[in-house]
């Protein structure tokens, strides 16, 4: 008799709120250093943020809220203030909040210290007001939760491509479209249904960086993640949470622009994909199973869904939860502020420089590495002392799937290899989780070739291969090869 085929699932209590997180406009904008704007100017589409409360059966004190937040990232400072003011209005404690940050670059940049720039006095308004906001919705999705079934899936979808592209002209790498590197296609879809089989909500898992809009856009935007859930959610008819996964060098092949009718149309492509995979998937509680044979024309060999029993119900309750801390050392040759503080204090005289000979263009190049240094000086600035980073891990089972949840930017490698490790585990990769520190985490090949994501990276290189030796070895404890 052929193997029946059974959908990775897991038995747990969820529930879902989704709320509108959209900014003033007119608030600080500025997140491109090519950007020659500081206020937004409108709204393309608007920022959302939907929180899923997501607990073992009947123990919901274990649970987990995570909160997909329609944001580039927050700096160590906002997020740390976010986290605890959130955990304090809710009542949730703070250890139980996920942040996803979507990672659209087209929100605006909400640095407190940024209050004297142009709309910058609207940064700290919000930052309140989101908080009750975000607060708001973790009590509601916690109030709604009810017995779901969460199934999984796997679709393919090509949006993302390599982004590290070497300028033959100019000798030397840029952030741009590599038709020859490799890019991760995985979208891993999950599906929440209720005891009546009802659809209460979606999650599309997918690495690449929301940087469809760039510096020529003036407006407020989730980017790409947004056509992606009108698409998806106009077929269901619910929530639909986008999580970005390991998109350090992942970016949509046609990006860097101005026109929001092309991150509309990056979002559809996403959202179709993911809706193909959705329309595969069997109904919850079930195997496929061959039915034996049917004598017509043909001897025929129909299969057919039946439901699981009782103890195979029991099995897809498990939930483990894993915390830990790995030490990964800080690069060798890491810049210090002072020496950051003298090339932005030069910079700044060469664009004063530049605008007084009216050369412009020197000026908006001058005016670009003012920021950048103005970022490094925030990067450098919140690490923790001494030769290594604690770089905390959160990973759970629930049922038959994992889910790891993560800070900072990690390129492809890590789900790619935790999935090529575990090729019949679902894994559900998380990153840009509650923070951004330590920044990009790129493989150990990209060190000293004057790769951006790995010049500005903090860890020493090799960090990135260590951490995802670590995890993988924790995801086996719980499933076999």
């Amino acid at each position: 008799m052929p193997t029946p085929l059974e959908t990775p699932q897991s038995l747990c209590s969820f529930g879902v709120a989704r709320g509108d997180v959209t900014p003033s406009v007119g608030i600080y904008h500025r997140m491109w250093g090519a950007a020659a704007h500081e206020r937004s100017t409108g709204v393309h589409r608007p920022l959302t943020a939907t929180a899923a409360f997501i607990a073992p059966p009947g123990r919901p004190s274990e649970g987990l809220v995570l909160l997909a937040l329609d944001h580039c990232l927050f700096w160590d400072l906002e997020t740390q203030q976010l986290l605890d003011s959130v955990a304090a209005k809710s009542g949730v404690a703070r250890e139980q909040l996920l942040v996803a940050f979507s990672h659209t670059h087209a929100a605006g940049l909400m640095d407190s210290r940024r209050a004297d720039r142009p709309g910058g006095d609207l940064i700290a308004p919000y930052m309140a007001d989101l908080a009750e906001r975000l607060a708001g919705l973790v009590a509601e999705a916690r109030a709604h939760a009810e017995p779901v079934t969460l199934c999984y899936a796997k679709g393919r979808c090509d949006l993302a491509a390599h982004r590290d592209l070497f300028d033959e002209a100019g000798g030397r790498f840029v952030c741009g479209f590599n038709p020859g590197g490799p890019a991760d296609d995985t979208v891993m879809i999950v599906r929440a249904t209720d005891a009546d089989g009802r659809t209460l909500a979606t999650m599309v898992n997918y690495a690449c960086h929301p940087t469809t809009l760039a510096w020529e856009n003036t407006l407020i935007s989730p980017d790409f993640p947004g056509a992606m859930r009108e698409v998806v959610e106009q077929a269901t008819g619910v929530p639909c949470l986008f999580l970005q996964g390991a998109s350090g060098e992942l970016g949509p092949r046609e990006g860097f622009v101005g026109d929001p009718a092309v991150a509309d149309r990056n979002g559809r492509q996403l959202g179709y994909a993911a809706l193909s995979a959705l329309e595969g998937m069997p109904p919850p509680k079930t195997r496929f199973e061959y039915a034996g044979p049917v004598e017509s024309g043909a001897v025929l060999g129909p299969w057919r869904h039946t439901p699981l029993d009782a103890d195979r119900l029991r099995d897809l309750e498990a939930w483990e939860l894993k915390r830990w801390t790995v030490e990964l050392p800080y690069r060798p040759d890491l810049p210090t502020a002072e020496a950051t503080r003298q090339d932005r204090a030069r910079w700044e005289r060469e664009e004063q420089d530049a605008l007084k000979r009216d050369d412009r263009a020197r000026a908006a190049e001058c005016r670009a590495f003012v920021e950048r240094m103005d970022r490094q000086l925030v990067r450098i600035g919140d690490i923790p002392p001494g030769p290594d980073f604690p770089f905390d891990v959160l990973l759970w089972k629930t049922g038959g799937a994992a889910w790891l949840a993560v800070k900072g930017e990690h390129y492809q490698y890590l789900q790619v290899e935790l999935r090529r490790r575990a090729p019949n585990v679902p894994i559900v990769v998380l990153t840009l989780v509650n923070g951004w520190q330590p920044g990009y985490l790129p493989t150990a090949s990209s060190y000293d070739r004057g790769i951006y994501q790995a010049d500005v990276a903090v860890l020493a290189a090799g960090s990135l291969e260590s951490l995802t030796d670590d995890i993988a070895a924790r995801i086996a404890e719980w499933f076999s090869a």
